[in-house]
């Protein structure tokens, strides 16, 4: 109980997002502003600050991000299996397939610090800043036949690897800012957890496309309770103890991107069931991140 309700204020900034956009009507431009605010300062400004001032063991690094790659290739062999069980169109299996391993950073990071403070959230910054790339170019290879985007592009300009970048080479370095610039970074990112997870709560979508429910609600299950189960496995296997190994599963049970739903339209997807996977997603991590967090701290 008493993680849950250290996740509590997390998950109600995520509703008082879905009834801020319900019942104020600000637009679909207002939003989108707020996004790219988050995405391209806030957010970085978080990582490098959370990362320039906590010690790094770089020594487990390597048994860190092969647990979480090792589980999410689990989960995409389980999602993979939805299309033998379904049989669903190509381009819908691309669409949703990417559901079953994706993950919300803006909620990694929130909870990471919630849970953990700076410490939490440099190690779940570098799960964030290793994987963004490579569940991006998954995900763009499985809705290649169906569209085009500019992935090398999109993947060099992401300001959470870039943020994550910066943070480890000025770590690295010794480099330790002014108190004046450490406040100004420190406001920022305390800004961006807030409006990160209005920005969630705001993109919630509640209705699906006929006729995937099934495959819609097999990848619900292999994101929130097979891939941290994989993560909780692998993890032992892999040696991780400590603050390591909570990162880890946590990273592994976090809701799906709502950056899915943007490639999938773009590439000419399914993308209304795109968008009902990640606010189901999100909306049962309420139930399944406290579970996980309690499992881990206790």
């Amino acid at each position: 109980m008493n993680t849950a309700l250290l996740l509590l204020p997390d998950f109600a900034l995520i509703l008082l997002g879905t009834g801020i956009r319900r019942w104020m009507h600000l637009g679909d431009h207002f939003w989108n502003g707020v996004e790219k605010l988050v995405y391209f300062i806030l957010f970085p400004a978080l990582l490098v600050n959370a990362i320039v001032k906590t010690r790094l063991d770089l020594a487990a690094a390597l048994p860190l991000l092969g647990t979480a790659f090792a589980a999410m290739g689990g989960a995409m062999l389980l999602g993979g299996a939805a299309k033998l069980l379904w049989r669903p169109s190509p381009l819908t299996f691309a669409s949703l397939f990417q559901c079953a391993y994706r993950f919300n950073s803006y909620i990694a990071l929130a909870v990471a610090g919630m849970l953990f403070g700076s410490p939490g959230i440099a190690t779940m910054g570098l799960l964030v800043g290793a994987a963004v790339p490579v569940v991006n170019l998954v995900s763009v290879w499985m809705l290649a036949r169906h569209g085009e985007v500019g992935l090398w592009r999109e993947v060099a300009r992401n300001p959470l690897i870039w943020g994550t970048a910066a943070g480890f080479l000025l770590n690295l370095a010794g480099f330790v800012p002014p108190p004046p610039v450490q406040a100004f970074l420190g406001r920022l990112a305390d800004a961006s957890i807030a409006l990160g997870l209005i920005t969630v709560g705001a993109a919630l979508r509640l209705e699906n496309s006929p006729g995937v429910r099934g495959i819609s609600l097999w990848l619900l299950a292999v994101k929130l309770l097979a891939l941290p189960l994989l993560a909780a496995v692998l993890g032992r296997q892999f040696g991780l103890s400590g603050l390591n190994y909570q990162v880890v599963v946590l990273f592994a049970a976090l809701p799906t991107a709502s950056s899915a739903y943007i490639l999938a339209m773009r590439m000419g997807g399914d993308g209304r069931s795109v968008a009902w996977l990640i606010s189901a997603t999100t909306l049962g991590s309420m139930l399944t991140l406290p579970f996980w967090a309690a499992w881990l701290l206790n």
